[in-house]
């Protein structure tokens, strides 16, 4: 499958992680987080994740990447902004030539964790877990390499589903 980038989408912090995925084996490559100065206009905060996730994307050389949906907040301007930041993210890995895949939140936690309503330390435990060597310094991080962990292992289900194996 290859090199895979996972973002976990904020308009404040956005995580990023990228893992390689070689059959059923996954392996940590990096991770981090892009930060936005709230004092900017959103447009510059935008520009920013947009210029810093491109030299992410341009450095890791990553051949898929997967993105988590948002969830509607109760409030509808945080849920708006958090709307075009993500967008944004989406439109940088589109312009780069990678395909997008989106995954709902609980279904990253239960892909990763089991349960759907995981809290964010056990999360970040078993993203650990699986990945020993990652180097985890923010929890946008480590929900970035669930959303990593997440799609390589919808893609092993979706590349078993074509070959005709039954889940």
């Amino acid at each position: 499958m290859g090199v895979i980038l996972g973002i976990d989408p904020g308009l404040q912090h956005t995580g990023w992680g990228i893992i390689e995925s070689r059959g059923n084996s996954l392996s940590y490559v990096a991770c981090g987080s892009i930060s936005t100065n709230p004092k900017q206009e959103i447009a510059a905060r935008i520009l920013h994740l947009n210029q810093e996730l491109s030299k992410i994307i341009s450095f890791y050389q990553p051949q898929q990447a997967a993105i988590e949906e948002t969830f509607v907040n109760k409030n509808a301007s945080s849920s708006l902004k958090l709307g075009h930041a993500r967008g944004a993210l989406m439109l940088t890995v589109s312009l780069a030539g990678l395909p997008v895949n989106e995954y709902a939140a609980t279904l990253v936690k239960k892909s990763v964790v089991g349960v759907g309503r995981a809290e964010k330390d056990q999360v970040i435990m078993m993203v650990k877990r699986i990945l020993p060597s990652a180097k985890i310094e923010s929890e946008d991080a480590a929900d970035a390499l669930a959303v990593a962990v997440c799609h390589a292992n919808h893609a092993q289900i979706r590349k078993l589903m074509g070959a005709g194996v039954r889940a």
